[in-house]
């Protein structure tokens, strides 16, 4: 059984999940708060692909700390999340720390929306946009 760590969203507490049990809900050991919706997910190299691989629509946001736009979006991002907990789920990936995955969906411009279903790139955008906007945008997308 293969398993990956992953960070709460909530309490930042970090735990593993297996893989096999992924569309099934887990909640954190720590604060028993969902670790996969309501809030966007820490992406990395080693939860990527099995968060990919969901029942769910996955949204991903490719962003830089040091990156004004991306700053700027994080909030709205983390709306639409809150909003859409249970139908889609969210994913964060942090292109400074995680350097192989943006350099693997070749990352030029930050920030970087996709969507993924069945772990299958079907939209991808550049730049930040005000909610609205995002949301009108992922409804599309998540259509595809």
């Amino acid at each position: 059984m293969s398993t990956f760590n992953t960070r709460c969203p909530s309490c930042q507490g970090v735990n593993r999940v297996p893989s096999e049990r992924i569309g099934e809900s887990p909640k954190c050991g720590k604060c028993q708060q969902p670790l996969l919706d309501g809030k966007p997910v820490e992406g990395t190299e080693l939860n990527f692909t099995a968060l990919l691989n969901s029942d769910q629509p996955v949204v991903v946001d490719f962003w830089a700390p040091w990156c004004n736009p991306c700053v700027g979006f994080a909030p709205v991002f983390e709306q639409v999340a809150q909003e859409l907990a249970g139908q889609v789920r969210f994913v964060k990936i942090d292109t400074e720390a995680q350097q192989n995955l943006a350099a693997q969906y070749q990352i030029r411009s930050i920030p970087t929306v996709m969507v993924f279903k069945n772990g299958q790139r079907v939209d991808v955008i550049n730049g930040a946009l005000p909610k609205s906007q995002f949301s009108q945008w992922l409804s599309a997308a998540v259509l595809k």
